[in-house]
């Protein structure tokens, strides 16, 4: 007979970064304080290039998404403030 598992919980996080070196000292505080299963970051205004620095700061997780700036860096030269794009980190 199976067993019912009826108290399996998936805690889900979602976050607005407002850009990776602002917003990654408050997931690692989200992280030691909730242990979530899985974090949605959104406006981590990474290049695509740069996107591994979730792997760096956040050895523990599986991360993968995508940057928003692909066709700004792809242009040319960066110019102004960095935006947008989202990362899921799956623990």
């Amino acid at each position: 007979m199976a067993a019912n598992n009826t108290n399996l919980l998936l805690k889900l996080v979602t976050f607005n970064m407002h850009g990776f070196f602002q917003g990654h000292p408050v997931i690692e505080d989200i992280i030691s304080n909730e242990n979530p299963d899985i974090i949605f970051a959104q406006e981590q205004g990474l290049t695509p290039a740069n996107l591994n620095k979730f792997e760096v700061y956040f050895s523990d997780f599986f991360a993968f998404g995508v940057s928003a700036m692909s066709s700004v860096v792809e242009s040319g030269m960066l110019r102004g403030r960095p935006f947008g794009g989202l990362i899921t980190l799956i623990a």
